[in-house]
């Protein structure tokens, strides 16, 4: 049986590589630039230079890899084929083999919030569950789900792209996925920040608010936690249309656990609690106990799920 595995999460900036133990210890982790020019046609290579360069470094033979699991921001088919990465400049092709090739390892590839949920699973605020939904809240909102500790990806790959979700027939504005009225266009960092932009214009209550030049999804939720009646009413809105989300999400997956990551997530309790609280008011009955936790791999959840994903 391989002592190890290797973990890989490409983003638009940087590649997050890490070898781990079959047991999940990370032993190493490091990045690379994310060489975007010409369609992204280094990327691949250079992540198998760099991997050979540190396996050559650590004294790890090749025979002792289980292989490469690897997170990439777009739909991935079940054969390793992805249907084109727009913020790498991909195209359609399969990343699988293509990387195996270069590295001359197993290679198995998904979906980068999925790969995180997978890690969130295996090593974060999932473990000791096996049926578990992931929620990324950063510039747009990502989802992964994991059922009998199995991805479900879906025939496109699409599977969990809850960000996407319509929750507003009435939004004017469009979201960058094409279509309006996104869960993400309300509870992403963006989101929130813009909702706070509207109803800053729209009203007069005195607010900290209006006193920060650049407002952030931090500052409103700081500004709740210290009792500030607008940011207290944007958390509750926040909380309202996310939780109605995963009532709904809830209903089809029916999760053991929501574990919450991405930026926003750092707003912590108050966030959970929130969303919780309308998720228990619009859920179905056999679903309302389904617990809430934060996550807690931060941007290492992308290289734990791609080990996860090549140990099985």
């Amino acid at each position: 049986m391989a002592s190890y595995a290797i973990g890989v999460d490409i983003g638009g900036t940087t590649v997050k590589i890490g070898i781990f133990t079959a047991e999940g210890e990370l032993l190493k982790k490091w990045e690379i630039p994310t060489r975007k020019d010409e369609g992204g046609r280094y990327i691949l290579s250079d992540v198998a230079e760099s991997i050979d360069d540190k396996l050559c470094e650590t004294s790890i033979s090749k025979e002792d890899v289980a292989g490469i699991g690897m997170g990439v921001p777009g739909p991935v088919k079940q054969d390793g084929t992805v249907l084109k990465c727009v913020n790498l400049g991909w195209g359609i092709f399969n990343v699988e083999d293509e990387l195996s090739k270069l590295t001359g390892l197993p290679v198995k590839a998904g979906n980068d919030a999925n790969m995180a949920a997978m890690g969130e699973m295996w090593q974060g605020g999932g473990k000791g569950y096996t049926d578990i939904v992931m929620v990324t809240l950063g510039t747009g909102v990502g989802g992964g789900i994991i059922l009998g500790g199995k991805m479900l990806a879906g025939v496109n790959g699409a599977g969990g792209e809850i960000g996407h979700i319509q929750v507003n027939d009435d939004e004017t504005e469009t979201c960058g996925c094409g279509k309006k009225g996104c869960l993400e266009q309300y509870t992403s960092a963006t989101g929130i920040v813009r909702q706070a932009k509207i109803l800053l214009n729209n009203t007069e209550t005195p607010s900290k608010l209006r006193n920060v030049q650049y407002i952030s999804a931090k500052e409103i939720f700081d500004a709740a936690k210290e009792g500030d009646e607008l940011a207290n009413d944007l958390v509750e809105a926040h909380g309202e249309c996310l939780g109605r989300a995963l009532a709904q999400v809830a209903c089809v997956v029916d999760p053991e656990v929501f574990v919450i990551g991405g930026g926003v997530s750092k707003a912590g309790k108050i966030l959970i609690d929130t969303t919780k609280k309308y998720f228990e008011t619009y859920a179905f009955h056999a679903c309302r106990n389904t617990q809430f936790a934060l996550a807690t791999l931060g941007n290492d959840a992308g290289i734990y799920g791609g080990a996860k994903l090549i140990l099985g």
